[in-house]
């Protein structure tokens, strides 16, 4: 059976990711898997229609204006516009570099962040995927994901650096901790110099939307407090999540 057009664009993008944010045509012919004549008439269609742009390099990335539409899903626009004025308070009262995140299959997918004052190396971006072992969000997402979740990931570890957790057995019993005290810490396990705290955020339901976490380079003095700021935080966006007009937002 033909491969319709919509398919061979859709593969286009999907050549893109974390590890190949630019890519030359020939590239991109290869990683969909088309041929380079069909890649070059598809390419030119979706940079015109601005689901690719071209940097002088030649090479294509990712245009604005599929990021301007991924703006429009729920998950994205609903929890920024609810998490906005909470982070702004955990930033202002940490000074840290704030994420918001929520799981995209086995990954963390960033939706909003804030960077702090302090240099800390932090690699996450809006829009990044990260994984979820070696981050604090993607800890709190991965305790609370689905078991057939759990289980894939765990069956992919891989180390980030010499500090990242790789053993199975170790990782679930540190999920077990996060569900039973409510927050994730990382140590130097997603970038050198690099710490973090998150807890989860709740939906109307009572289940686990997103993570919302704080980078530091230091956890053992101020745990307790980051802790503390980022769970009132997370309740407060709850209770925006919760409220009439979310549930009206989303109908």
């Amino acid at each position: 059976m033909s491969t319709s057009v919509t398919s061979r664009a859709l593969d286009l993008l999907g050549a893109f990711g974390p590890e190949h944010r630019a890519l030359t045509l020939s590239s991109l012919a290869r990683r969909a898997g088309l041929p380079l004549a069909t890649a070059h008439r598809l390419v030119a269609e979706l940079h015109r229609w601005g689901a690719l742009a071209r940097l002088d390099t030649g090479e294509y990335v990712i245009g604005r204006r599929l990021w301007d539409l991924g703006l429009l899903a729920p998950v994205q626009a609903g929890l920024r516009q609810a998490a906005s004025p909470f982070l702004h308070d955990l930033y202002g009262a940490t000074l840290a570099t704030v994420h918001l995140a929520v799981r995209d299959e086995l990954e963390v997918l960033y939706i909003d962040r804030i960077s702090g004052h302090a240099s800390v190396p932090v690699v996450s971006k809006v829009g990044s995927r990260l994984p979820m072992h070696a981050t604090g969000v993607g800890k709190v997402l991965l305790a609370h994901a689905p078991e057939p979740v759990r289980g894939e990931v765990l069956q992919r570890l891989h180390r980030v650096t010499p500090y990242t957790v790789t053993q199975p057995a170790r990782l679930l019993e540190q999920l077990r901790r996060v569900r039973a005290e409510g927050f994730a810490t990382t140590g130097e396990e997603m970038s050198p110099g690099a710490c973090s705290v998150a807890v989860p955020v709740r939906g109307p339901d009572g289940e686990v939307v997103a993570a919302l976490g704080i980078v530091v380079p230091d956890l053992r003095r101020e745990r307790a407090r980051l802790v503390a700021a980022l769970r009132v935080a997370a309740q407060g966006i709850g209770r925006v999540l919760t409220s009439a007009q979310w549930k009206q937002g989303l109908a």
